[in-house]
Order: structure tokens, then C-alpha cells, then sequence
């Protein structure tokens, strides 16, 4: 008898153990999980308004909060090429309320510039590609009038009597100025601005001749006839603007260059706080509203993990290092 009341009192010792030990998890889980958002997200776009990055950024956030209630709020950081704005996302709280939407630059930099104050790849946490748009070659209108081919003889027959703005030295609007100087052997001069807002309207006003841009900036303002697109990158022509010709049929085949949008946290930032915005991007970006205006502006949306973000974002930061080192690019 005793030693089946022995046998009963050390089950029922284990079933307490069993839920203080249960209790005690389920209260770090919480004590973990803290309820989020409990004020509005932040996300750094370290751009000026009317660039590549703030078009896309703007109307996600819209249907982001338009689907889960929560606020995003859009912080403009432009300079440097978007490495300043970067910066400051770096050295943000991670609490899951400062979020990072950066582009390809951000892959480029780290060839470009010699001393950053933060690592794409070791201070922030990837959490999703949001847009894949290819580069187009806008021109104004008034100053270059023609097809390519006319645009092409210009250039040739006049070396450093044309100009080009970009989003800043270093991105790709940069690089995809010197790869076509280099594959075209022409000489245009660089004019580096503080994002691609304020390069386009100085197109648009005749202070610049052309600007190699993402479509997502670009759409509009070639939809309006304000500027004029003459090529788009790559293979194949743009679903958005199939009037307009691509770089291979114009003799380019070799010239590639496309602008790609992501969202990082901070290091650091809660695992589970990551999955919450994850799945909330994934379905803002999957939504009918967001892909017309996806479509509308040439972009496409990629479904990739946050791992297999991380893994392309580091395929492209060694990729952009050879086409520097090819191009011999330099900070102006």
C-alpha cells in the first residue's frame, strides 16, 4: 500500500512540476510576445519623395494598414546615395517599430563607398523583396528629340555635350549611366543628386538631358509625355510600355540593369515580431490592389522566404562588385 501511495504522490509531484514548468513557459512566451503594434511603424526610405523607393513604399503602406490596421509611417531620409538614411535605420531600436525599405543601392554601396557606418548584411534582418522593375533611359523631350538611333548619333557626334542625373553616386542609376557610356563608347557627364525625386524634375525642366531610372519613379511621368522613354533594359520590352523598345534589339544584348525594392529590420528585432510584419507584407504585396499599381509601373512582385532574400541580397552585393570593378565607377 505504501508503495503504491508513494508510486500516486510522486505522480501527482510530476503533474504539478509538469504545470508550473507548462505556466512558467507560457509566461515567457508572453513575456516575449509582447503585444504589436502598440503605436504606429516606422519605415526608413532613404530617399526624398518622388523617387524609385518612396513610389513604392507610399502605396504599400497604404494597403498594409488598410489590411491588418496597422500604420505605417514613411520617413524620407534622403543623402549619400541612400547609405545616410541606411545608417539610421541601422542604429534604430530593434522593437519591430523601425522598419527599412532600401533598393538595390544598398547592394552597390558597399563597392562604392570606402567607409560605411553600417553592413546591409550583418545590422539588418531581411524580410522580403518587394519589387523587381528594369531600368529605362528617360530623356527630355525638348533637349534630345528623336528615336534611339538619332539619341545615339547625337551623343556620339557631341562627347561631354550631354548630361545624365542619378539618385546619387553609387546607385544604380549611377552605374547604369557608366555601363551604357562604357558599352556604347560615349562620354556623358554625371550629375549626382539626393535621389531620383529630384534628378527626374530637373528632366522634366530641361536642367538634365536624360536619367537612367527604375519605371517605378519613371511611369508616370512618361505616361503624361513630360519625358520620353527611348530604351528599357535588358531582353524583352515592358508589359507597361511595349512601344517602348529593349536594350538587346536596340544592340545592346549585353546591357542589363534592373532596380529591386526590399524591407529589412534592424538586427536584432524580436523572431516573432519578424514573422507578424512578414506575413503582413506578404499579404499587402499579394493583394489585387497593390499588383495593378505594381503592373502599372512595370514592376514585378517575387515571392522569396527572408532567407533566400538574405541569400539574393548577397549574390547581389558580389555581383555589383565586379560591375564596378569593371566599370571603374567613382564617387564624384
Amino acid at each position: 500500500m505504501k508503495s503504491i501511495l508513494d508510486a500516486t504522490g510522486s505522480r501527482r509531484g510530476a503533474l504539478r512540476a509538469g504545470a508550473a514548468s507548462l505556466a512558467a513557459l507560457s509566461l515567457g512566451s508572453l513575456a516575449q510576445s509582447p503585444a504589436w503594434p502598440a503605436k504606429p511603424v516606422t519605415v526608413v526610405v532613404p530617399f526624398p519623395a518622388g523617387g524609385g523607393t518612396d513610389a513604392f513604399a507610399r502605396p504599400l503602406a497604404a494597403q498594409f494598414a488598410r489590411l491588418t490596421g496597422k500604420q505605417l509611417i514613411i520617413d524620407n531620409r534622403g543623402g549619400a546615395g541612400g547609405t545616410l538614411g541606411a545608417g539610421i535605420a541601422a542604429r534604430a531600436q530593434p522593437d519591430g517599430y523601425t522598419l527599412f525599405m532600401g533598393a538595390v543601392h544598398h547592394a552597390i554601396a558597399p563597392s562604392m563607398y570606402p567607409k560605411l557606418d553600417y553592413d546591409i548584411e550583418k545590422d539588418f534582418v531581411p524580410l522580403a523583396l518587394i519589387a523587381n522593375v528594369p531600368q529605362v533611359l528617360v530623356v527630355n523631350p525638348k533637349n534630345i528629340p528623336g528615336n534611339f538611333k538619332a539619341f545615339l548619333a547625337q551623343l556620339r557626334g557631341k562627347p561631354g555635350g550631354f548630361n545624365y542625373g542619378s539618385a546619387g553616386a553609387g546607385t544604380s542609376h549611377h552605374l547604369a549611366g557608366e555601363l551604357f557610356k562604357q558599352q556604347t563608347q560615349t562620354f556623358i557627364t554625371h550629375i549626382p543628386y539626393r535621389g531620383a525625386g529630384p534628378a527626374l524634375q530637373d528632366l522634366i525642366s530641361g536642367n538634365v538631358d536624360m536619367v537612367f531610372d527604375g519605371l517605378g519613379s519613371s511611369a508616370a511621368h512618361i505616361k503624361s509625355g513630360r519625358i520620353k522613354a527611348l530604351m528599357v533594359s535588358g531582353a524583352k520590352r515592358s508589359p507597361a510600355f511595349p512601344d517602348v523598345p529593349c536594350a538587346a534589339e536596340l544592340g545592346l544584348p549585353d546591357y542589363t540593369v534592373t532596380t529591386w525594392y526590399g524591407m529589412w529590420a534592424p538586427k536584432g528585432t524580436p523572431a516573432d515580431v519578424q514573422g507578424r510584419i512578414v506575413e503582413d507584407l506578404r499579404k499587402a504585396v499579394a493583394a489585387d490592389e497593390l499588383k495593378a499599381i505594381w503592373a502599372s509601373n512595370g514592376a514585378e512582385s517575387a515571392s522569396l522566404t527572408p532567407a533566400q532574400f538574405g541569400s539574393f541580397v548577397s549574390a547581389e552585393v558580389k555581383r555589383w562588385a565586379a560591375v564596378v570593378k569593371v566599370s571603374g565607377a567613382k564617387l564624384d
